[in-house]
């Protein structure tokens, strides 16, 4: 059988048309391009973003036209961005950054990586009470930099690729709503800037690689907006989740401006009394929040999950009430995906713009209220019992448990390439799965 007809049987012209085009090489370079581009996000969202590569191989072995597409690096590009969401050329050519974040992907699926663990020498800080009981409270990522944000405020920034402490980073003093009000409640980073908050309502903003001090941005103010739970963001926002004063959960930043354009909501409403809680004590997770690719937040209490639209000004998109009750630790949304464990151990992935069911599995283990939980595009890590568990969010398929033990683990993050987590004595542990 030959290439030109299997092709005129898909979803391009009719066969007779296909076969003549075929025969006399005269397709047109973009319409093969476009149609590459449907073949391969086809396969990455039916079967997974690996099967793109063998889609594409299909498509490159129809004739000479459609392989001189193969050097397209516009086409790599736009399959880079879509399908593994990687907006920066880091190596050569698009093509070698295409390849470089399937082979990534490919070592998560088949459990190859290389281990370490990252020191640091923790300041003797006179005024902190909490200086014997560090406990790491936020972990980000970014492609050359992990930040760790602790009990007592600090955050300190490592660089990934030399396996080195670089920066600690205190915030400004001001007085205390409570002994943990300092508390690192969220970090946003890019290779170049570094944003963290405080359960006290304070934003600071650090240029990396510069020696100033951090600069508060935002003046935090618990009494009337409550405790900031949780702190996230992206290219153009910031979004605080908060607890303790009804109907203001949400508070929306321009990020470039760094002005406040929403306050509202009442999500956290029913854990106000945690929120103030969680100044003086560490409690479990009140709640967390985070940013999708397109402009909107999902956001998890024990209670519902809730995503909202950040270009309108927090209008509520879609709540999903949890009956059984959610692990407010095991919730984390990448891309388009979110992740979270109910507390009979079963855990759904949904998409995070209408908040449908794509599959789920069990959490299984000794200790299951304790679970903590991170995901990256294509894979959900679950710590729980001292053990991190790997699952394809693709299918629920459990895929296989890291080798090492790190005990009790106060928080895990995963992104692409990397996971890392920090454990109660706080040792920082770091999983590199990056093509070598």
């Amino acid at each position: 059988m030959s290439s030109s007809s299997s092709v005129g049987r898909g979803e391009g012209p009719s066969s007779s048309r296909s076969r003549r085009r075929a025969g006399n090489d005269v397709w047109p370079e973009p319409f093969v391009e476009d149609l590459a581009m449907l073949v391969a996000i086809d396969a990455s969202r039916s079967v997974g973003r690996l099967a793109a590569a063998q889609a594409l191989t299909l498509i490159f072995q129809v004739c000479s036209t459609w392989q001189a597409v193969s050097h397209s690096d516009l086409l790599w590009q736009n399959l880079t961005r879509q399908i593994w969401n990687r907006h920066e050329l880091l190596r050569q050519t698009w093509r070698e950054e295409y390849i470089y974040w399937h082979q990534t992907a490919n070592n998560f699926l088949h459990h190859r990586y290389i281990y370490n663990t990252l020191h640091f020498m923790p300041e003797n800080n006179e005024d902190d009470e909490n200086n014997n009981s560090l406990s790491c409270r936020r972990l980000q990522l970014s492609d050359y930099h992990l930040a760790v944000g602790f009990s007592d405020g600090s955050v300190q920034l490592f660089s990934l690729p030399r396996r080195l402490h670089l920066s600690t980073f205190h915030p400004h003093h001001r007085d205390r709503l409570g002994r943990f009000s300092r508390a690192v409640s969220g970090i946003i980073l890019s290779d170049v800037q570094l944003v963290f908050a405080s359960l006290d309502g304070d934003i600071h903003v650090v240029a990396i690689g510069d020696a100033a001090l951090p600069r508060r941005a935002h003046f935090g103010d618990v009494v009337n907006d409550g405790a900031l739970v949780d702190f996230t963001g992206s290219d153009q926002w910031w979004v605080g989740l908060y607890a303790g004063v009804p109907g203001r959960a949400f508070q929306i930043w321009n990020r470039e401006t760094e002005e406040l354009v929403f306050v509202g909501g009442e999500l956290t409403d029913p854990e106000a009394l945690m929120g103030w809680h969680i100044l003086t004590e560490l409690t479990e997770m009140v709640g967390r929040i985070r940013v999708t690719t397109r402009e909107t937040a999902v956001a998890c209490t024990s209670l519902q999950l809730m995503a909202i639209d950040l270009r309108n000004q927090g209008i509520i998109i879609r709540a999903q009430p949890s009956r059984r009750g959610l692990i407010v630790a095991s919730f984390d949304a990448r891309n388009e995906t979110l992740v979270a464990v109910d507390s009979r151990g079963m855990a759904r992935v949904r998409r995070a713009d209408d908040l449908e069911e794509i599959c789920r599995f069990n959490v299984r283990g000794d200790n299951q209220r304790g679970v903590v939980g991170c995901m990256n595009g294509g894979y959900a890590l679950m710590w729980i019992g001292s053990v991190i568990r790997v699952w394809d969010i693709e299918h629920g398929a459990c895929l296989y448990s890291l080798r090492e033990r790190i005990g009790n683990n106060n928080a895990i993050i995963a992104d692409e390439r990397y996971v890392a987590a920090c454990s109660s004595d706080a040792t920082i542990h770091l999983w590199d799965f990056g093509a070598q």
